[in-house]
């Protein structure tokens, strides 16, 4: 298993699917481990996907400061794995909540980023989020799906305070385009894959300074593609729009059908989408 040391003496770890010209994959969660991306819909089959492990996550080591689970804090790794892979930039893809670390790491090392491919990802990092109404909004254009009602009065009870491990899971097909077999083996591997005390942390007091983050990428000079799924709500598509609006060279594209993880619910549209953005003319 590749891995390198950072700053702080954790050894972390990075897993390498397929073969090509490098692609740094940032998992979500957040703090889930890589291994939940797979090979993208297929993605691997042109790039070598380079995917990190954050720390306390997978095959990477737990810190001896839990503090360094906070986002900002990890955006150090992400420099410790470029330099470690010898590249003078990265292309970057981040999902999710692993969207906020990318966003980070661009707003620091603004010149280490050649394109940054935001997939279904979350802004926090530049002071947007989405809301239980955004969540509302998308679950209302479901009301077909023989799941609904059951998988609604689950996010209705967790919009109430629930803590129950049944009703968490209960609204997982709110964030596929399908739920059919492949997306329920998918989601039944999230709390296994997942360090909870690391999620809870990844985003607390302090991890953010949007005003600082939003003046740095108004002037990022890379290629930004925000990738969101029509039935997503985390972020909805108009949200995306209102992130991609924040940086001079930004394009979106919404992919129809799709969920919170659309390499699943359509893997070749996904992987022409996002090939057709790297390979583009710079």
């Amino acid at each position: 298993m590749p891995g390198f040391t950072a700053l702080d003496g954790t050894e972390l770890a990075y897993h390498v699917v397929g073969e090509g010209e490098p692609l740094v994959c940032l998992p979500g969660g957040p703090m889930r481990a890589s291994a939940y991306l797979g090979d993208l819909g297929g993605l691997s089959r042109h790039r070598r996907l380079l995917q990190l492990d954050l720390r306390g996550t997978g095959d990477s080591a737990v810190p001896a400061d839990p503090a360094t689970y906070r986002c900002d804090r990890q955006v150090d790794d992400v420099e410790a794995l470029r330099a470690h892979l010898g590249l003078e930039r990265v292309d970057l893809l981040a999902h999710s909540a692993g969207g906020d670390l990318a966003l980070l790491y661009a707003a620091r090392h603004p010149r280490r980023i050649r394109t940054l491919t935001l997939v279904t990802a979350r802004a926090r990092a530049l002071g947007i989020d989405f809301t239980e109404e955004h969540r509302r909004e998308a679950a209302a254009s479901r009301t077909a799906e023989p799941w609904f009602e059951a998988a609604f009065g689950a996010y209705e009870r967790v919009w109430a305070g629930s803590v129950a491990d049944a009703d968490w899971d209960g609204f997982a097909a709110f964030f596929y385009g399908r739920w059919d077999t492949a997306a329920q083996a998918h989601a039944a591997t999230e709390v296994e894959q997942t360090n909870e005390r690391a999620a809870d942390l990844y985003a607390s007091f302090g991890a953010f300074e949007p005003a600082v983050a939003r003046a740095v990428v108004a002037t990022l000079e890379a290629r930004v593609l925000l990738l969101a799924g029509a039935v997503d709500s985390g972020p909805l598509p108009r949200v995306a729009a209102a992130v991609a609006e924040l940086f001079p060279r930004a394009e979106l594209s919404v992919q129809p059908e799709a969920g919170h993880f659309p390499w699943l619910d359509d893997p070749r549209r996904f992987t022409e989408t996002v090939m057709a953005f790297l390979d583009r003319e710079r």
